[in-house]
């Protein structure tokens, strides 16, 4: 297999760093997007995405997650934790296979098919709104789809 240089600049970044984080700017009708290849390969946890922030928030909460991770922290579907957006907790939801063609490509690529499961940290508004309450507004929710199989979440 003949690598290019950007699978050995993650390849590289995943031995270094436990993972390499992707940020995918908006593009169409899909708002920016972040997320890691790597950590299910160095810490057997799924991998993590983040959609609608700015690249250096979502970069941060990505190498947060994995540096807890990679401490032996658990992040469970449904449960909200603190420490990664300031003064707000984010709750972690399990991002159904359908999205991983559209979403994940470069984890495609290292798991040779969709061999992983995945994270999204969903956040609220900063009036403290979640994206499935009825006072979401419309562009919050397009802003940061929820990817997983139950759009009812909670």
């Amino acid at each position: 297999m003949n690598e290019s240089e950007f699978e050995r600049r993650t390849l590289a970044n995943i031995e270094k760093f436990g993972c390499s984080v992707l940020h995918i700017p908006a593009e169409d009708d899909l708002p920016s997007f972040t997320y890691s290849v790597g950590i299910t390969k160095t810490s057997k946890a799924p991998e993590l995405l983040v959609i609608g922030l700015e690249q250096s928030l979502a970069h941060f909460i990505i190498n947060e997650y994995n540096r807890r991770v990679r401490s032996g922290e658990v992040f469970t579907t449904g449960k909200r934790y603190s420490g990664f957006i300031e003064g707000f907790e984010v709750q972690a939801e399990k991002v159904a296979p359908s999205f991983y063609d559209e979403y994940f490509g470069n984890n495609l690529w290292l798991y040779e098919g969709p061999n992983f499961e995945v994270l999204q940290f969903v956040y609220p508004t900063t009036t403290g709104v979640w994206p499935w309450e009825p006072d979401a507004s419309d562009w919050f929710c397009s802003n940061q789809p929820i990817l997983s199989d139950d759009s009812a979440t909670p």
